[in-house]
């Protein structure tokens, strides 16, 4: 199966399955959906251990300043928890922004690399949690093949883990292999970082000593704040504070808890330090903020509707 004629089978898989702007997660494991309508500024996201694809459209992801930009050609591939601003840079109602994200299981890459005795990188200069690799042949096909168990339901447990690990296997003969293997490494820098994250991730609301995490992994202060920043981007207290902003956000908007009892509960002293540092990550205030997304979400809801409505119609005349 060439780039193109994979590329047509996903546009096509995502297009029928997705027909309102969003994410939608599938039935297979690790396996979403997104779609756009429009071009639109940057906005806040966690993108964790995955490979995003692009089936039409153009995307891009900043991190730390830097903006690592895919499309049909490119794919983006993260290998730790990345706190993010994600970009659509072309898309339209005709055209629609549409792609598939995959979420890694480490645990594969790691049993992959000990039995085709693959070496861990020792290229420092790969030293960085997300990256940009070619788009080839086989790894669209794999997808393409994998995305098509979705009109075979009940060969979804049995045919998708053995397409899944191909397509691991794919990534760790792309040109980021060297990334993926250098987290995967136990004895490494990244495997400490992905280790700490996971902690922070847990413990987000605890006060956090950067000496005290260090040693939890075996890594000196010094050296632990280093890389930590190189995988990241942020020091361990700004991805700790960025934790907590969006565990806020997220209790206020579906939780329907109010600024103070937010802050508190996750992990602020002061609620109007807060609403500081919530208004300089998300660009407004708290309670705007929540406002702006409740309003956005019931209009999407709508639009879904609306597009519902009409498939039925279409169907009844046609």
């Amino acid at each position: 199966m060439t780039i193109k004629e994979s590329l047509d089978v996903l546009v096509q898989a995502i297009g029928s399955r997705v027909q309102a702007p969003g994410d939608c997660p599938m039935p297979i494991p690790g396996l979403g959906f997104y779609r756009r309508d429009q071009p639109a500024q940057p906005v806040v996201c966690m993108v964790e251990p995955c490979i995003v694809l692009v089936a039409q459209g153009e995307k891009r992801l900043w991190v730390g300043g830097e903006g690592y930009l895919y499309d049909t050609s490119r794919f983006l591939v993260t290998s730790l928890d990345m706190p993010a601003n994600s970009e659509v840079i072309a898309a339209s109602p005709e055209q629609p922004c549409l792609g598939l994200t995959f979420k890694l299981d480490l645990r594969i890459l790691a049993e992959l690399i000990a039995q085709s005795e693959l070496p861990p990188t020792r290229d420092r200069a790969e030293l960085k949690g997300v990256g940009i690799g070619a788009v080839t042949e086989g790894m669209l096909a794999s997808f393409a093949r994998l995305v098509a168990l979705l009109d075979e339901p009940e060969a979804i447990p049995v045919l998708a883990p053995l397409i899944q690990r191909e397509i691991h296997y794919r990534l760790l003969k792309s040109d980021q292999a060297s990334r993926l293997r250098r987290i995967c490494a136990v004895d490494g820098q990244g495997y400490r970082i992905a280790k700490a994250i996971d902690w922070l991730k847990l413990n987000y609301g605890a006060t956090l000593r950067v000496d005290e995490l260090a040693a939890r992994v075996q890594m000196s202060a010094a050296t632990f704040h280093h890389h930590f920043r190189q995988l990241t981007a942020m020091s361990p207290l700004q991805y700790q504070k960025w934790l907590r902003l969006n565990e806020a956000r997220r209790l206020m908007l579906n939780e329907h808890q109010d600024v103070s009892g937010a802050a508190f509960k996750v992990g602020y002293e002061s609620p109007s330090q807060f609403s500081r540092e919530y208004a300089r990550l998300f660009g407004v205030p708290p309670k705007r903020d929540i406002a702006a997304l409740r309003g956005k979400a019931e209009v999407t809801d709508q639009l879904s509707d609306s597009r519902k409505k009409c498939s039925r119609s279409d169907a009844q005349t046609g």
